[in-house]
C-alpha cells in the first residue's frame, strides 16, 4: 500500500467514525485553553483537569494571573509536572498577554510563540482549536501513531512530521486530523503495548503488517523457541555445575 493511498484510508475512517474529534482538556475561554495547553506539557488531560477549576476560579482572566506571584500559582498546580517552571510560564504569559496583546490571545502562531511557556506545539493546538487554522499539533501521541500506522516516513523530529502530515492531508483536515492521531494514541494504539488486537484501522496499518504478518509472527515464534531453548541449556549447565560442586564436596569430606 502506498502512502496516498495509506492517507486516503486514515482521512475516510476517522470522518466517519469521529467527525467530531476534539480536545479533552477543559476550558471556558482562548485564554483558559492556553493555560491548560501550557500546563498539559509532560503531563496527562486528566492531571490538568483536575488541577485547572481550582486555578481558573482564582485566576479567571489573564489581568489576576499577571498580578500574581509564581508562589501562588505554584500552590495550584504543584502536582503536575515541572510546576515550578510552570508557574513562571504562567504568570510571564499573562503579564505579555495584558501588556502587548491588550489581554486578548494572539491568532498567529508566530505572535502565540512570543509567550513564555509557548512552543510550536501549544501555539498550532491555540491556532487550530481556537483559530481554526489548518495547523497539526505533533505531541507524542501524534508522533508515535502518524509513524506507526505510516502516514510518515524516517521523521525524526516533530517538525519533520508535522511537514510530511500537512504535505499529505487533505487541506481542510489537519486540525481535526491532530485530534484523531492524539485519541488513536491515548486510547488504542498505547505507546509500550498498542492494542492491535481491536484497533479498527489495522489493516492498513505499517505497525500492524510488519508485526502481525504471518511471516513476522514466524519470525516471532522462531526467536521464542530459540529463547527457551537457550534457557534450557543455561538451566542444565547450571545444574551440572552444582552437582560437580556438591560431588567435589562429598569427595573432600
Amino acid at each position: 500500500m502506498n502512502k496516498p493511498e495509506r492517507y486516503k484510508h486514515f482521512v475516510e475512517y476517522f470522518s466517519k467514525h469521529q467527525p467530531e474529534a476534539q480536545t479533552e482538556l477543559h476550558y471556558g475561554s482562548p485564554y483558559q485553553l492556553l493555560v491548560a495547553v501550557i500546563l498539559s506539557a509532560q503531563c496527562t488531560d486528566k492531571r490538568i483537569n483536575q488541577v485547572t477549576p481550582a486555578l481558573f476560579e482564582r485566576f479567571p482572566a489573564p489581568e489576576s494571573l499577571a498580578a500574581a506571584s509564581v508562589d501562588e500559582v505554584f500552590s495550584y498546580i504543584r502536582s503536575v509536572s515541572y510546576p515550578n517552571n510552570k508557574a513562571k510560564h504562567l504568570v510571564g504569559m499573562a503579564k505579555m498577554l495584558v501588556e502587548v496583546f491588550h489581554s486578548e490571545v494572539p491568532a498567529t502562531q508566530d505572535e502565540l510563540q512570543m509567550l513564555p511557556g509557548v512552543g510550536r506545539k501549544t501555539a498550532n493546538v491555540i491556532a487550530s482549536v481556537v483559530y481554526e487554522a489548518q495547523a497539526i499539533a505533533v505531541d507524542t501521541h501524534v508522533f508515535r501513531v502518524a509513524n506507526r500506522i505510516g502516514l510518515t516516513t524516517n521523521a525524526k523530529t516533530p517538525l519533520a512530521v508535522e511537514k510530511q502530515l500537512l504535505k499529505y492531508l487533505p487541506p481542510d483536515v489537519p486540525r481535526i486530523a491532530h485530534h484523531w492521531l492524539i485519541l488513536h494514541g491515548r486510547y488504542t494504539c498505547l505507546a509500550r503495548k498498542p492494542k492491535c488486537e481491536v484497533c479498527p484501522i489495522s489493516w492498513f496499518c505499517k505497525y500492524y503488517e510488519r508485526t502481525h504478518t504471518e511471516a513476522a509472527l514466524q519470525k516471532a515464534e522462531a526467536v521464542k523457541i530459540k529463547r527457551v531453548k537457550e534457557q534450557k541449556k543455561k538451566a542444565g549447565l547450571n545444574k551440572m555445575s552444582m552437582e560437580l560442586k556438591k560431588r567435589s564436596v562429598d569427595n573432600n569430606g
